[in-house]
């Protein structure tokens, strides 16, 4: 299928190059070219935008006739994409969406490595990752401000401090971080086998510093510390040398740690994952393969989601952010100018200022942080392709920051449509036991009615495409899209984590139904502790 790659240069072009019969089938052009960028994605030539194979489409025949069934779309059509193959074009009406996507859906007898790895090969299925077969990838950003609030809440929940200067991070598998500890304030420290990779990211000026060897990183750190000095350092080698070199000097003292390699695919580049604790300020490093290895890595054996070194979702941003309805929120203007982003930030983060003094003492700090994060943006040049911006929100925030720009856009202060969509990396949109629903205990984590909701939820409530799209137009039907999507999509998680018991869902769904008079959810009824404690068993 290579024959059908195209010759011209891969690109989102501004929203008016677009031939098409309507406005929405345009702005997806701008992003699935996007996505397709080698500027942004991964493995441009085999169609695989970031993550090891995180795929658009399957081959270069189905990127043709996906864009030229966009250029025939009309308002009464809606495109059926079956991971990657495009269906066909089938009637519709206005208020459906214009296209329908799924990706990777599999019967479960039929669900295992070699049986995907096969249909793959054969083109009838593909792995979207989290937004490159949903068309609404924008570049490396989106992991930067996930890592940075990473960083940032863990620093208040371990080392109870909103201020990480001078407070030491080490990492593997080169990619956000480096800009994420630059931005939160701390020194980062990031193992990274593949000198190519490395090179590349310090060309970007995704990372400040460069060392060889262990002593030369501890020089740096320790030059960055009496500077307070915010830094990042890559480390041209093999993480557990990194760990287990930093465990043997008395001088080192290291905050916050994490591994960020992609396990997902471990024979494409993803790496063993590393299981370290800290105790009494020193490494004890223990070092375990996660693959063909009995390692002794739960705490409970019956249940192999029990780890005893939690993954971040689990430990943070589950609880800390998720359960309160806050995730990626994010943004493409379709005229690919500059001066279209920088107005949007300045609405995005009004709003957030805004909310930040008005919101509870719970989530008034989110607020601030994203506030924090979007005021920076332009000058740590996240942009990578087309003009988009991330930033994380709740119902509220994200409802305001969307109609603001159908406002500025039926004004006339942005000149083209803005695209809105989300990471699936989201409360709502994934359920997945080992990352977003890890935090939910009430033993659901392995079912997945809540992401099918999500997906039928948004489509009938206004979105462009689902999965998870709108096309912000500044019309007056759009603004009422934006209402009705959005109070769904983040509010269907919210009371799926409150079923589950989850203290913060519990009070951000109990706000919800105070500002949303329709709104009924099921509350859980907690037994009293005393009970539970008399009760023999």
């Amino acid at each position: 299928m290579y024959r059908f790659r195209p010759s011209y240069p891969m690109y989102a072009r501004p929203f008016k190059e677009y031939k098409t019969k309507c406005k929405q089938a345009a702005a997806m052009m701008v992003m699935i070219q996007n996505n397709l960028d080698p500027k942004v994605a991964q493995f441009p030539h085999e169609l695989i935008t970031y993550g090891g194979n995180g795929t658009v489409f399957s081959n270069w025949a189905q990127y043709q006739l996906t864009m030229k069934y966009l250029s025939e779309l009309t308002e009464e059509q809606t495109l059926m994409m079956y991971s990657g193959n495009p269906m066909g074009l089938f009637p519709s009406n206005k208020e459906n969406p214009r296209v329908v996507i799924s990706n990777g859906m599999v019967i479960p007898n039929y669900s295992s490595k070699q049986d995907y790895e096969k249909m793959n090969a054969m083109g009838v299925t593909i792995y979207g990752q989290m937004t490159a077969g949903s068309w609404a990838y924008i570049g490396p950003q989106g992991i930067v401000h996930g890592t940075t609030l990473t960083l940032m809440n863990a620093g208040r929940k371990y080392l109870n401090t909103d201020d990480l200067t001078g407070k030491v991070f080490v990492s593997s598998g080169l990619g956000a971080q480096g800009k994420a500890v630059v931005i939160a304030g701390a020194i980062g420290v990031i193992a990274e086998v593949d000198e190519k990779a490395l090179n590349k990211r310090f060309q970007q000026g995704w990372i400040m510093e460069v060392a060889k060897t262990v002593d030369e990183v501890w020089e740096k750190v320790k030059k960055a510390k009496e500077e307070k000095r915010s830094t990042s350092i890559a480390f041209l080698g093999n993480v557990v040398t990194l760990w287990e070199e930093l465990a043997k000097n008395p001088e080192v003292e290291i905050d916050l740690g994490s591994d960020q390699t992609s396990l997902h695919n471990p024979y494409n580049g993803g790496r063993f994952l590393l299981y370290f604790q800290i105790i009494n300020d020193k490494i004890d490093l223990k070092i375990k393969k996660k693959l063909k290895a009995k390692a002794d890595i739960l705490t409970d054996p019956n249940d192999f989601t029990s780890f005893k070194y939690p993954s971040y979702v689990q430990d943070i941003m589950g609880p800390m952010i998720f359960d309160y309805g806050f995730g990626p929120f994010r943004w493409v203007c379709t005229s690919g100018l500059p001066e279209d982003l920088q107005k949007t930030d300045d609405i995005a983060a009004e709003v957030c200022s805004q909310l930040s003094k008005e919101a509870p003492k719970e989530i008034a700090q989110q607020y601030n942080d994203n506030y924090k994060w979007i005021k920076q943006a332009k000058e740590n040049k996240l942009v990578v392709g087309s003009q988009a911006r991330i930033l994380y929100s709740d119902e509220i925030g994200r409802i305001k920051i969307a109609l603001a720009f159908n406002q500025a856009i039926k004004e006339g202060k942005v000149t083209a449509p803005v695209v809105i969509s989300r990471d699936h990396h989201d409360v709502s949109g994934t359920d997945s036991p080992f990352r977003e629903t890890s935090n939910i205990e009430d033993g659901s984590k392995f079912t997945a009615d809540m992401a099918i909701h999500n997906v039928i939820g948004d489509s009938f409530r206004g979105a462009t495409w689902g999965g998870f799209g709108i096309v912000i137009d500044g019309t007056e039907e759009c603004a009422k899209r934006i209402q009705s999507m959005l109070m769904f999509d983040v509010n269907n998680g919210i009371a799926r984590r409150a079923w589950a018991g989850n203290q913060g869902a519990i009070f951000a769904i109990k706000r919800a139904m105070n500002n949303h008079s329709k709104l009924q959810v099921t509350l859980p009824n907690e037994v009293d502790s005393k009970i539970l404690d008399d009760l023999k068993f």
